[in-house]
């Protein structure tokens, strides 16, 4: 039996042994014949890899019925390889100049991405516009590591705070923002759809040249250029609904009168407030027993899906001789909160870039003359001082004239000790305090 089994085993070593084939082989560069250090060597379609020696040797098994091996190395292009009844190979790489021939914008100009020593980072205009937001540093929030950039508030149409390095010796941390080489522009008057691209230089290296402004960095922005040959006209819109992901839970007008006069308990006041006196009994044997709860004020002010549009043309074309590009778009969206008189932000951009050369002499362009012209309105309601009318209900428990308006009177109207009419949208609205 002892024999069997060693006879047994010796028999599946050996088929083992027959079902992989040993490959070795070298790779070199194809410039200069010199081996490549450290290249990955693979079997396609398994795990199963090693990396070439000091020499540029390599030794490997290889599965029986996998003919192909994948090589692979930093700054060279990967090639396949087919094995198919042989032992020995030998790889010659190509250099793959294409990601180092690569140009980023620098303070200076354009570099080679292999010659740039500095921290630069640059994003696409085409992967801006793919998030569909109003502006591009909203989009840039998710794209941009190292950059710290919040909004400013949370009303449509507010700008961001930009934070590359920290406070800067300025006594502030906004970079400076240069679009298509003017600097000091405002990136938000940009419809993210006109962006050809944004670079940002985040050491001193790569912005000195713009000096002590460039303290906190530079974001340079590049709009869409004319291209020569046939006229193309590319048009980019969407059209969504925004509403609030969650809610607080608020108390009812029952439980907000007892915590109230448990506050004024704690406060060591003798005597707490007398509710029958700011409303009609009946109003407060409702709350009490549960028929009426009141007013959710958060939701009586909410804008359910509230819209937001952007839609966007642009027009290139031109030849050797001149180019151009024109933008114009429009944009819309409203606040989330403030019904019927909720935040809106309208915006309007008019973008025209072109080139023309005026002399050339032996293919060399002499003189030259190009614009950049932009042109942005934009209107914005901004609802504000809902929280201190929303507390002026609450404490006076007072049930709205109508609903969809009575929350939002303007602050100078709570103010006012006196009874007083207002007509909002030819709505009426009695205050009375």
């Amino acid at each position: 039996m002892k024999n069997i089994l060693m006879f047994l085993v010796a028999v599946l070593m050996s088929c083992h042994i027959i079902a992989q084939n040993t490959v070795t082989g070298s790779v070199i560069d194809g410039s200069d014949n010199t081996p490549i250090i450290g290249a990955s060597v693979m079997v396609k379609g398994t795990t199963l890899g090693i990396t070439s020696d000091i020499n540029g040797q390599f030794s490997l098994r290889v599965p029986a019925g996998k003919n192909t091996l994948v090589i692979s190395s930093v700054g060279y292009k990967t090639q396949e390889v087919n094995i198919s009844g042989n032992k020995v190979i030998k790889v010659t790489l190509a250099s793959d100049t294409k990601q180092l021939e690569e140009v980023v914008v620098i303070g200076y100009g354009v570099q080679k991405k292999k010659l740039v020593t500095g921290a630069t980072l640059q994003i696409k205009g085409s992967d801006i516009a793919k998030l569909n937001t109003t502006g591009a540093l909203d989009a840039l929030q998710s794209q941009s590591p190292g950059l710290n950039i919040v909004q400013s508030s949370a009303q449509p149409g507010e700008g961001y705070k930009v934070n590359i390095r920290g406070l800067g010796t300025k006594n502030s941390y906004s970079p400076l923002y240069v679009i298509d080489g003017a600097a000091g522009g405002d990136i938000n008057a940009l419809n993210p759809a006109d962006i050809e691209s944004i670079d940002v230089l985040k050491d001193a290296a790569s912005c000195a040249i713009y000096g002590a402004r460039a303290a906190n960095g530079v974001i340079l922005v590049t709009t869409k250029q004319g291209k020569s040959g046939k006229m193309s006209v590319s048009y980019d819109g969407y059209y969504g609904w925004q509403n609030v992901y969650k809610l607080p839970t608020l108390l009812n007008a029952k439980q907000y009168m007892e915590v109230m006069d448990q506050v004024c308990f704690n406060q060591g006041n003798d005597v707490t407030y007398d509710w029958k006196s700011y409303m009609p009994t009946s109003r407060y044997e409702a709350y009490m027993n549960g028929t009426n709860s009141g007013t959710n004020w958060l939701e009586a002010m909410r804008n359910k899906n509230a819209p937001i549009t952007n839609h966007a043309i642009n027009i290139t074309g031109g030849n050797d001789m001149s180019k151009f590009s024109l933008g114009v778009s429009y944009t819309n969206q409203e606040g989330i909160f403030g019904k019927p008189v909720q935040s809106t932000f309208e915006r309007t951009t008019v973008r025209l870039n072109s080139d023309h050369i005026i002399y050339k002499t032996n293919d060399r362009d002499i003189i030259t003359f190009g614009e950049t012209l932009n042109y942005m309105y934009k209107t914005k309601y901004r609802a504000q001082n809902e929280a201190y009318i929303i507390e002026w209900h609450k404490k006076h428990t007072q049930t709205p004239t109508n609903k969809r308006i009575e929350a939002h009177v303007e602050y100078s109207d709570v103010q006012n000790e006196m009874y007083k009419t207002r007509d909002l949208n030819g709505l009426r609205v009695d205050l009375y305090r």
